[in-house]
């Protein structure tokens, strides 16, 4: 890079940082984490450990962005100062060069953070993959989409929990809900709600003819304790029955499996993964939580459309997503139209571009 284009890029990254500073409300997060942190050392903090993880939860997320915030401007501190000193030395400018772009990335992330300001958006995520139409075929493209967001949220450092695998009849998936955990989990994987369509050559053709398939996938947030859900345990059926599957590292086969039935809504969970019957039902009481609460924002999403006059969108029931095996290779995103070639990275787990490309384009509208 030139040297004067150099001073321009250290210029436009000097407007950014301190953009940066303002949006990302830096000051606020530095007393909130100082008042938290008066919190967490104080003797009978844990003495609620529902609560204690909350607050150390919130106060590690302060600490991060307070932390990446503060990295934006020592690397901006090293640019210039590699810059004055390339003009005794043209190693630095090299090394000028490299803070940089290491500064332009970070303050990419960090722009794509502030983003997400919903009440959830920072926590973790609950994902869920059913088959549409296609027979054994959407059963198949369900373990797909399963291996693909799992992948992709281990590429990031997340971590993965499976609640439910229900096998499919000889092939695929009728269901996989996992646990997502990480920070900006739930407002980053908000992007992949709807219907995802495949098109290829069925695997199970013997006449190697091309099939369309769906499958949906639904996101919802991991609700706190301490926030209120209208949710009566004496609403809730739970019944217990042996896992299904074959067992071993995926599916355990004992009669732990728990099915809880909200006899209000008729809303159906299903959990079988876990170690004993008391941590599938625990998990499974999560998941409830988090659909009776996503049921009632939308009720009262649709009561405020309805005064307004607007037209509800239901984003969960549109197709979002292309992904085409054949007759090309195609992966084409239906709303911020980001698509790709690279069919083969993109099931691999390389959604990146997806998911941001979507939150730009949400930010736009």
């Amino acid at each position: 890079m030139e040297p004067k284009d150099l001073i321009r890029e250290i210029d436009k990254a000097s407007g950014r940082v301190s953009d940066a500073r303002s949006f990302l409300h830096i000051d606020d997060k530095a007393a909130e984490l100082a008042s938290l942190d008066e919190q967490i050392a104080a003797p009978d903090f844990w003495n609620d450990p529902a609560s204690a993880q909350t607050v150390s939860k919130r106060a590690s997320n302060l600490r991060s962005t307070i932390e990446d915030y503060e990295r934006a401007r020592t690397l901006l501190d090293d640019a210039r100062t590699a810059l004055e000193l390339a003009g005794e030395d043209t190693a630095f400018a090299d090394e000028a060069e490299r803070a940089c772009m290491q500064l332009t990335e970070l303050l990419d992330a960090l722009e794509v953070e502030s983003w997400f300001s919903g009440q959830f958006d920072e926590g973790d995520a609950i994902l869920t993959v059913n088959p549409g139409q296609g027979g054994l075929e959407a059963q198949d493209w369900t373990e797909m989409l399963y291996q693909m967001y799992t992948r992709y949220a281990e590429d990031k450092g997340w971590k993965v929990a499976v609640l439910d695998l229900v096998p499919g009849e000889g092939i695929g998936l009728d269901k996989a809900t996992i646990q997502i955990e990480g920070r900006y989990a739930y407002g980053m994987l908000r992007s992949e709600i709807g219907i995802h369509r495949l098109v290829r050559i069925s695997p199970t053709d013997a006449k190697k003819r091309r099939q369309t398939t769906f499958a949906s996938v639904e996101v919802l947030p991991v609700i706190a304790d301490d926030i209120e859900v209208d949710l009566n345990p004496a609403d809730v059926r739970v019944d217990v029955y042996r896992s299904s599957g074959p067992g071993g590292q995926c599916v355990n086969t004992t009669d732990s499996a728990v099915r809880l039935t909200h006899e209000p809504t008729g809303i159906v969970v299903t959990c079988q993964n876990e170690k004993s019957q008391l941590q599938n039902k625990e998990a499974a009481f999560r998941v409830l939580r988090a659909k009776l609460y996503e049921l009632e924002e939308r009720k009262r999403q649709a009561e405020l459309d309805e005064l307004r006059g607007e037209r509800m969108d239901n984003s969960f029931g549109s197709q979002i997503r292309n992904y085409v095996l054949f007759p090309y290779q195609l992966v084409k995103d239906l709303r911020s139209g980001v698509e790709t070639g690279n069919v083969d990275a993109v099931l691999g787990g390389a959604l990146e571009p997806f998911v941001i490309g979507y939150h730009t384009w949400r930010v736009s509208q």
